[in-house]
């Protein structure tokens, strides 16, 4: 039966993943025998990355950005020499409040950033991928891609394009053995989901600890999620052991019930 040992150096694109949970997936994998490269919009959490991991690439980069992500496989093909896995991590929370009340800036930021920047890095990766033989994407879309998300439209319509986005890609490059998965993580505990929660409650005029534990109730295990879960599921979906697994969408929440 296979494990999931990864395969001795695979060479991964980890996109903002020099903090959060991207810097949680980059570490596992690192500790796993992989080549890793990340990019970040942050200088500091790429220089704090290049403390921790002097033997791997690290590239500033806006995933939004056409000429940047360009500019970001330049240094992917030079380090790593190609690519055998992309994980498409980067993404923003984007506004919250009523649709009335959205900037239509935030509103394309946001779309930008959470499903155009995973496209463009795609449309540089799928090459160096079908050159590998073989490959995987994984896709980071959110429990709001599986739920509607009342005051946080921008971030749940991208989340819901990043699924329609992955099962197209999955069908599209079976044929040539890449495979492609979402991964739908739910309440992360960090302070990205700090902000969350404290915009939320002053939407609705609620505290933050009243807030906090409403979120808490909507999910059957009433428990955050680690960044730590969700670099796991990844280090399964690029090992042996997943093969044969694509086209899903694999929520990493507890259970998320409803947003």
């Amino acid at each position: 039966m296979p494990g999931i040992a990864l395969n001795p150096g695979l060479r991964v694109l980890v996109t903002a993943g020099a903090s959060g949970i991207g810097r949680s997936i980059a570490d596992l994998l690192i500790e796993n025998g992989t080549r890793v490269h990340v990019c970040d919009v942050a200088e500091h959490h790429l220089a704090d990355f290049r403390a921790a991991h002097p033997g791997h690439g690290a590239s500033i980069c806006d995933v939004s950005d056409e000429a940047a992500v360009g500019k970001l496989f330049d240094e992917v093909r030079k380090g790593l020499g190609g690519l055998d896995a992309l994980i498409n991590n980067a993404g923003i929370a984007g506004p919250t409040g009523g649709v009335e009340d959205i900037a239509p800036a935030d509103w394309r930021r946001t779309i930008d950033v959470c499903l155009t920047g995973q496209f463009l890095c795609t449309h540089h990766a799928v090459p160096l991928l079908k050159q590998a033989g073989n490959g995987a994407i994984v896709n980071l879309s959110s429990a709001a891609g599986r739920h509607g998300y009342a005051f946080r439209t921008p971030y749940s319509a991208a989340k819901w394009g990043v699924i329609g986005f992955t099962q197209s890609l999955a069908k599209e490059l079976g044929p040539s053995g890449i495979r492609v998965n979402a991964i739908l993580p739910g309440v992360i505990r960090g302070p990205r989901m700090v902000g969350v929660i404290r915009a939320r409650a002053g939407q609705v005029g609620e505290s933050y600890e009243a807030m906090e534990q409403e979120y808490l109730n909507r999910i059957s295990l009433r428990r955050m999620t680690g960044p730590e879960d969700v670099a796991a599921m990844v280090l399964f979906l690029l090992s042996p052991a997943g093969i044969n697994i694509s086209g899903q969408s694999l929520g990493v929440d507890g259970n998320v019930e409803s947003l």
